[in-house]
């Protein structure tokens, strides 16, 4: 399936049952629930999906789960983080023989490689599959920034598509969508700089809060995109303290705490994270709570 990099694609959060297994039917049970709310795509087994948690064999069992689900309803995008390019290499043909749609493509896990390696490794990869790669690019989380001038020799790839732009600088989105136009999309990849992207032009986003909150979350970019800022703005002041806990280390923990308040699925996580406890679950139990209050004062 061809993917139009616009709407909202979901970082799936991976359902794990109390021993840490794959819960495959509260996984589908998710999935669905995130297409009645008229996602556009999926992304399974990002950061927010625990890949690097996660065994060979339960990530392939992920993605064809996520394929006989969808059934070509919307796109599938899978997250590839490895450690080496041979596996990132395995990895992406392993997804192409299942049927998925394209790749969000981590830097090679556990290395910060500079300028040279990380073209050669983002090329490779791309080389491996026919599939629409997606460059994933965090450097708070992985050390590797995909500068424009980066993404220019990336570009060379012509399966290489759209980035997800999680510098947390909103500069770097105009940069990019002056320099490419219509060549790359551009993806927020930063709940809580959401309606700023949109503002400058992006059409998609990679949330993890839209999770708990799809419906909110499809609204409040096509608010955006139909330039009604005003009433944009109101729903984005309501979901933002929720959004704040999309960009912190825990935000896996806080993801699935309001998944589980708000639809009630398991919470577990895989070691080395673990659920959240005390004060500081507490603290984000208050938030989804006042998220939910001030959601319903405006309608929604």
């Amino acid at each position: 399936m061809a993917i139009q990099w616009q709407g909202v694609f979901p970082a799936v959060t991976t359902k794990l049952k109390p021993d840490f297994s794959l819960d495959v039917d509260a996984i589908r049970a998710g999935l669905e629930r995130l297409l009645e709310n008229g996602v556009s795509g999926v992304v399974m087994m990002g950061m927010v999906g625990e890949n690097a948690q996660l065994s060979p064999e339960e990530k392939l069992t992920v993605l064809r789960t996520a394929k006989e689900v969808i059934n070509g309803r919307v796109p599938i995008i899978s997250g590839v983080a490895e450690t080496s390019t041979e596996k990132a290499v395995a990895f992406a043909q392993e997804a192409a023989k299942i049927g998925i749609d394209g790749l969000m493509v981590f830097p090679a896990l556990t290395y910060k490689s500079d300028v040279r390696e990380t073209v050669a490794f983002y090329k490779t990869v791309a080389q491996a599959s026919n599939l629409s790669i997606l460059l994933y690019n965090n450097p708070r989380g992985y050390g590797v920034d995909l500068t424009p001038d980066m993404v220019a020799q990336l570009l060379e790839a012509p399966t290489i598509a759209a980035i997800k732009e999680e510098s947390y600088d909103t500069t770097r989105v105009i940069d990019l969508i002056s320099r490419f136009g219509d060549r790359l999309g551009v993806v927020c990849g930063v709940d809580d700089l959401i309606l700023e992207s949109a503002a400058l032009g992006v059409q998609a986003w990679v949330s993890g809060m839209a999770n708990a909150l799809p419906k909110e979350s499809v609204e409040l970019l096509k608010l955006a995109r139909a330039g009604d800022f005003a009433k944009a703005r109101k729903l984005y002041a309501a979901l933002t303290p929720l959004f704040h806990l999309d960009t912190v280390v825990k935000l896996v923990q806080h993801i699935k705490l309001a998944e589980n308040i708000i639809t009630g699925s398991a919470e577990t996580v895989k070691p080395p994270r673990l659920d959240l406890a005390g004060e500081e679950r507490e603290r984000t139990i208050g938030i989804v709570k006042k998220t939910l209050a001030d959601l319903e004062a405006l309608g929604y």
